[in-house]
């Protein structure tokens, strides 16, 4: 039950960061689009200076307690907390790194926005975002290898969304102004939160396990072990059926992405700047001309 807990929380911060990030990223982007530029993070828009930087700090928060959360993993003495194998201890720890990597990240643009201590440019941090993403879709298809059935399947999926944000931040890091990448970046934020739900759902909530697996536990503690199908072709169905959960997944995050970028441009608007803007000042002003300079002839 803790770890369905645990899934829950990261999901509902992850989706949040990544729609907080679309919905941000557009508007920035309707308001002005010719001076618009990518950034990782964008303060709250209250007159509180305490409050401009609270999804900061509540993503330090929270960064700390899942990276306290995968050290304890990884020093348990009962080896079924993540399997059946001490190997599991060490892919908590690699987890325990990637975590760390990210909230290094998160700390040092806090400090890039409230201090004058890391002034580092912000295409900096897309391709410090990038290398964690990065090192994330390792783990995720390290741990995708070393666990077989559905546990291994939705490791795999994970890691393919983490591959699509360091590619898209990335990007960012070299080209700051391709708005598309960075409305695909928050996507997939939002896409990996609600991944990190249904797995949880699929592997640790009895309603949700696909038909024919089922959780192994450790009689004597009670401890949460891993989810295993009984036959070859119960597995297959549940990785199947998790593929199809997926494009479900995908086609929401879609819809919301689509929606946000309706509503805010019909509340902020869009200013569509080209080469012919100044047409309209430039024609009234030599209409005027051309009328005085008639008057004088007369």
């Amino acid at each position: 039950m803790a770890v369905l807990l645990i899934h829950l929380l990261s999901s509902f911060l992850l989706f949040s960061l990544g729609l907080y990030q679309v919905l941000s990223s557009t508007k920035s982007y309707l308001r002005s689009p010719r001076d618009y530029a990518a950034r990782l993070y964008h303060p709250f828009p209250f007159s509180l200076s305490s409050l401009k930087h609270l999804p900061l700090y509540l993503l330090i928060f929270s960064l700390s307690f899942s990276l306290l959360h995968q050290l304890l993993l990884s020093s348990a003495p009962d080896p079924l907390v993540k399997g059946s194998s001490s190997v599991y201890h060490f892919s908590s720890l690699q987890i325990a790194a990637v975590l760390f990597i990210f909230l290094f990240l998160s700390l040092a643009i806090l400090l890039s926005e409230t201090t004058t201590l890391f002034p580092l440019p912000n295409d900096v941090f897309c391709l410090i975002a990038s290398v964690a993403f990065s090192l994330h879709y390792t783990v995720s298809i390290s741990s995708s290898s070393l666990t077989l059935g559905i546990e291994g399947k939705c490791d795999a999926i994970s890691a393919r969304i983490s591959a699509a944000s360091a590619v898209f931040s990335l990007i960012l890091a070299f080209n700051p102004r391709f708005f598309v990448a960075d409305l695909a970046l928050g996507a997939s934020i939002c896409l990996q939160g609600l991944w990190v739900l249904q797995t949880g759902l699929s592997l640790y909530a009895e309603a949700f396990i696909p038909e024919g697996c089922h959780q192994l536990l450790d009689v004597a503690t009670g401890v949460e072990g891993s989810t295993r199908c009984d036959l070859e072709e119960s597995r297959f169905r549940a990785m199947a059926l998790l593929d199809l959960v997926f494009l479900f997944h995908v086609i929401f995050v879609l819809v919301v992405v689509v929606l946000a970028y309706a509503v805010l441009m019909k509340f902020v608007g869009v200013r569509r700047l080209g080469p012919y803007e100044a047409l309209p000042t430039t024609t009234d002003s030599n209409h005027v001309q051309m009328k005085s300079l008639s008057g004088t002839q007369a």
